[in-house]
């Protein structure tokens, strides 16, 4: 495999972009003498936002395996903790894959 100098630089471009868009954040949030609303709103909703962008292509692109333990993990995660979530979508994985 060469070099390339291309893709190096690619690389090193979008790790400038990720460190300016984190300490620019932080820069911003720390200047201010309070958040508003709005904003508070926003930066609540992004962990559930995160979860979405990792969880809807596994669902759409994964198999009925991996269809059916996110259902069971949602169903699950509504009703019990989060540590039965894990062990019920595990449960139902290794019981699909070694059944076939």
């Amino acid at each position: 495999m060469e070099f390339d100098l291309h893709m190096a630089l690619v690389i090193l471009a979008a790790a400038a972009a990720t460190f300016a868009t984190r300490i620019g954040g932080y820069i911003l949030i720390t200047r201010m003498k309070s958040i508003p609303p709005r904003m508070e709103a926003a930066l609540n909703a992004v962990p559930a936002a995160v979860l979405t962008t990792l969880v809807a292509p596994a669902f759409f692109i994964g198999g009925w395996e991996t269809k059916l333990a996110l259902i069971v993990a949602l169903v699950i995660g509504l009703r019990i903790s989060h540590t039965w979530m894990l062990v019920g979508a595990w449960t139902v994985v290794m019981a699909w894959r070694y059944s076939l």
